[in-house]
């Protein structure tokens, strides 16, 4: 085997997170039956679509860039993708025998490290893929949030707000996965009660961000009041301007219907779209 260094080649700044790691390498050709996924793989979830824009230029240009393996030790035989899944994939798609292949000699821990780093760098993984990933280097690896953050070049409050994605409930995880709620909306619900109904609320009135944001302290504020509950029918109320205008709004209701309107605005351009609303509609 050749001695040689890990380098862009496998992805950009790929050498640069995992570091000048030396390792022995060989370069191949395997059948893909003699191929099996990485059991630490962080991904879960390949889009189809995707893959098949992925299997078109195979089909036109080949495989340009080796799959990274290494021997497998559950099957015999057989070789573990280190990085390169989708390239597989695609192979298969479009009825490849033979693939590329970069042999290396790799344990368990740096198995993950590549998956992670090539993944992470790519953007492929959605946001509870990649908090697994920090997890799964922290639980069976001994890595603390520190060493995650040094590791992937992430800030550690980055680490954290990450691994708390692993909190929020199986629903909400669901809609995260199918692609309903981004990495920003997920963000919002961490630690929220009540979290599913306010994901559905987000997905149902189309919320950016900003607007679920503002959505979320209304709800909390709601949640906060006293034991006398607000009449639905000002809460819905009360979304709906949420959503329309896109900040915070209260309404005060009281028994003979008189009560005010009160916009929350941060800056002076918050206030200037407000006062452009009330022109607009006199």
């Amino acid at each position: 085997m050749d001695s040689s260094k890990i380098k862009k080649g496998l992805g950009r700044g790929l050498s640069s997170l995992i570091g000048e790691t030396k390792i022995e390498t060989q370069k191949n050709k395997l059948s893909v039956s003699d191929l099996v996924p990485n059991k630490y793989q962080p991904r879960k979830i390949f889009d189809e679509k995707n893959l098949d824009e992925l299997a078109s230029s195979i089909r036109e240009r080949g495989i340009l860039q080796p799959i990274i393996v290494r021997k497998s030790n559950d099957e015999q035989l057989k070789f573990e993708i280190i990085a390169g899944e989708r390239r597989w994939l695609a192979a298969q798609k479009v009825g490849l025998h033979d693939v590329p292949v970069v042999i290396t000699e790799a344990d368990n821990l740096k198995s993950l490290e590549f998956a992670i780093v090539e993944n992470v760098q790519r953007h492929d993984l959605n946001p509870l893929e990649e908090a697994q990933g920090y997890k799964k280097l922290i639980d069976e690896f001994s890595y603390d949030q520190e060493k995650v953050s040094k590791f992937i070049g992430k800030s550690r409050s980055y680490i954290t707000n990450a691994l708390r994605l692993l909190s929020l409930p199986d629903e909400v995880v669901k809609l995260i996965e199918n692609q309903k709620l981004s990495a920003g909306h997920a963000k919002i619900l961490v630690g929220l009660e009540n979290a599913s109904f306010v994901a559905n609320k987000i997905i149902e009135n189309k919320l950016s961000v900003r607007q679920a944001e503002n959505f979320v302290k209304l709800f909390r504020k709601s949640k906060q009041k006293s034991t006398k509950s607000k009449d639905a029918n000002i809460m819905h109320l009360e979304m709906s301007i949420v959503n329309k205008v896109g900040l915070n709004v209260e309404i005060k209701n009281k028994k003979n219907n008189k009560g005010r309107i009160t916009f929350e605005y941060k800056d002076l351009d918050q206030l200037n779209k407000i006062i452009d609303i009330i022109k607009s509609n006199y």
